[in-house]
């Protein structure tokens, strides 16, 4: 939504200056214009990305329009969710955690918190340090290691579409005079007709340059910007999980280690004490009524 509002923005403030300037909209279109920058642009990016790259980006743009779900509400849920796993954990032992790691669907404690099991990623990372917990084979300067190379690559992942978008806004505003040159290129072919006409068709050349350099700057290069950001936080959110298990194998209470996770996480996410003590209690009640949670 805050795309389309910035979007909104864009143009109103741009095409509406320049109506209150005196100016003519139907001067500014220029279909032959777009079609020779938007089809430059298309074919750079094509030819400067291989099917991955292409792919990673087609499917990284509906993201870009939907709002962030890393919210403090979801970190609580998380904060939650991991207290009961250590917990039951610490009081059953890691061997009582091999069930809840293989098959998450049908354990109560992952099934209760629907919305961090749509997020595979998330699930992913929580399940398999987890099980390697259980096998109770490595420490944490190694588990730390291992996460930090998963956690690198994924960013790695991540930057290939805002890359990608990065480097065809970059070619804009150049493809944008390339339709100017030839635009003008077309005027002065016609230099014999009335100076009307000729400066109708410098005018309109003059449109590509505008065109590239707003295409690329109010809309393309923002969006790669998007991308970016939208990486950092779900690498937050796995820095907050790795955080909170590498506290738990140091030895750390299950209190203790979700309360190094939450320090971990932006001011702008990150719950008050008091109130992930409370979520985390009212969680802990209610597994402990289901029969979850063994310490209650």
């Amino acid at each position: 939504m805050l795309v389309l509002i910035g979007y909104f923005v864009v143009f109103a403030t741009v095409f509406g200056g320049f109506v209150l300037a005196g100016g003519e909209l139907g001067a500014l279109y220029q279909p032959t214009e777009v079609l020779i920058i938007g089809g430059a642009g298309v074919g750079a990016f094509i030819v400067g990305n291989n099917g991955k790259a292409i792919k990673a980006t087609m499917k990284a743009m509906p993201h870009l329009f939907q709002g962030s779900h890393y919210t403090k509400a979801l970190y609580m849920d998380l904060m939650a969710m991991m207290y009961l796993l250590l917990n039951k954990g610490r009081q059953s032992g890691m061997m009582s955690l091999e069930k809840d790691v293989e098959d998450p669907q049908n354990s109560p404690i992952f099934s209760a918190y629907p919305r961090l099991m749509r997020n595979a990623i998330l699930m992913n990372f929580v399940c398999d340090y987890l099980r390697l917990m259980v096998g109770g084979n490595m420490n944490a300067f190694e588990l730390e290691a291992l996460m930090d190379v998963e956690m690198e690559t994924l960013e790695h992942e991540h930057e290939v579409p805002a890359a990608s978008l990065n480097s065809v806004g970059d070619a804009f505003p150049a493809f944008g005079i390339v339709a100017a040159v030839m635009g003008v290129v077309n005027a002065l072919a016609a230099a014999d007709r009335p100076a009307a006409e000729l400066g109708e068709l410098i005018a309109h050349a003059m449109v590509g340059t505008f065109l590239g350099i707003l295409l690329a700057y109010g809309f393309v290069l923002p969006l790669a910007t998007l991308l970016r950001q939208k990486s950092t936080e779900e690498i937050k959110m796995l820095e907050c999980i790795k955080v909170t298990l590498l506290s738990a194998v140091n030895g750390c209470a299950p209190q203790i280690a979700v309360e190094y996770g939450r320090k971990s996480l932006y001011s702008t996410e990150r719950p008050g004490f008091q109130e992930l003590e409370e979520h985390v209690r009212q969680a802990k009640s209610s597994a402990s009524s289901s029969g979850t949670d063994s310490a209650a």
